[in-house]
């Protein structure tokens, strides 16, 4: 076993990850700080509220649950479970408690003990999921461990490409209708489109965004895969496509999931599939060269192409809290995704030369 692979670090480093996104949610959209003037903690000994939104207590309850369950999976092997489950519970209520009274410091934002409470039952649930069941998935003999062992090359980069890719999948959920876009900073700075919105213009950009997207996202994939197989890059699209699904049936048009396939989408799909078939058959390096390639395309085209007019967001749905947190993460993470994975391509072609290792273990395999 690679001696930077250890079954414990990869739950740590996506706990770790995990707990700066919500940090973010929390304290979108970071402005406008402020000192109010009344004491910070006052918000705890606060009377039941008057208007009691289940949506929003439920979902503080389903926000830290992962965060407890890959905590807890991260626990060395052998350690009192109960007091695993005690520690992780209170440092998911320090970190709620944290976030909480920041808020006091946002316009924006209000401060709730309901919170704090709904949030640290949340890494309660998780961590005793994550006692259960942690070790099953990320223990030495466990499912994601064997299978992160067995394609994914070693180390911290091998792990910090999983995380990119757990973050591109997050991004799907965002409040677009373009499928697999990312990279969007007219939307992140509030600027508007450089070109007028026009079917043919729209259809034609929209295509070729697509397949750039398909590509850029299944070599930066492959990449990091120790074998040839295509099997995984297949599923991390189809996750992508059902991420799109649900987003565009929550965000825009309930009962109509595929909202998002434009005639741009379907022929992209198309194209960027053949495309990528191809590339998987390209040397390693070609790969590599094409993927950043790509991902510079589909960058810059998703900030020059037209708005599409036609699918409204819904602002009705907008309006709950945690749903305009959420939207503002991902939102982050969409428009911030391809630069985070450039660097990340700089880093394992240019400094770490992983793809040469990646290389040799293939013709070792036999591959």
């Amino acid at each position: 076993m690679n001696r930077n692979t250890s079954p414990a670090s990869l739950p740590r480093n996506l706990a770790i990850a995990y707990a700066a996104l919500m940090a973010y949610a929390c304290l979108y959209p970071l402005t406008g700080w402020r000192d109010s003037g009344l004491p910070l903690f006052d918000y705890l000994w606060a009377p039941w509220p008057r208007y009691f939104i289940l949506e929003d207590f439920l979902f503080n309850i389903l926000g830290y649950l992962p965060f407890g369950f890959l905590a807890a999976a991260a626990l060395p092997a052998g350690r009192s479970p109960w007091r695993g489950v005690a520690r992780i519970t209170l440092l998911a209520a320090l970190l709620s408690l944290g976030l909480e009274t920041l808020q006091n410091l946002l316009p924006s934002r209000i401060a709730s003990n309901l919170d704090v409470g709904a949030n640290t039952l949340g890494g309660l649930l998780g961590a005793m999921l994550g006692i259960r069941w942690g070790q099953d998935w990320f223990g030495p003999g466990g499912i994601i461990h064997r299978w992160r062992t067995a394609w994914i090359i070693g180390g911290r980069t091998g792990e910090a490409g999983l995380v990119l890719l757990g973050l591109w999948l997050l991004s799907q959920l965002s409040a677009t209708d373009l499928l697999f876009s990312s990279g969007n900073l007219r939307r992140l700075l509030d600027i508007t489109a450089p070109l007028p919105f026009s079917p043919e213009r729209f259809i034609a950009f929209d295509t070729a965004l697509t397949a750039a997207s398909i590509l850029a996202v299944g070599l930066f994939a492959r990449c990091m895969m120790r074998a040839r197989n295509p099997l995984p890059i297949v599923l991390l699209l189809a996750l992508g496509i059902g991420a799109k699904s649900l987003a565009t049936a929550t965000f825009f048009e309930p009962g109509a999931p595929l909202a998002w396939l434009t005639p741009g989408a379907e022929r992209g799909l198309a194209i960027g599939s053949a495309l990528l078939a191809a590339a998987l058959l390209l040397p390693r390096l070609a790969q590599h060269a094409l993927a950043g390639t790509a991902l510079l395309g589909a960058t810059a085209l998703v900030n020059l192409m037209p708005d599409n007019p036609y699918l409204a967001y819904n602002r009705q749905l907008a309006q709950l809290s945690n749903v305009l947190n959420f939207h503002g993460l991902t939102e982050w993470v969409d428009s911030l995704w391809p630069f985070m994975a450039l660097a990340y391509l700089s880093a394992l072609g240019l400094w770490r030369g992983e793809h040469l290792t990646a290389k040799a273990g293939e013709r070792r395999q036999g591959l």
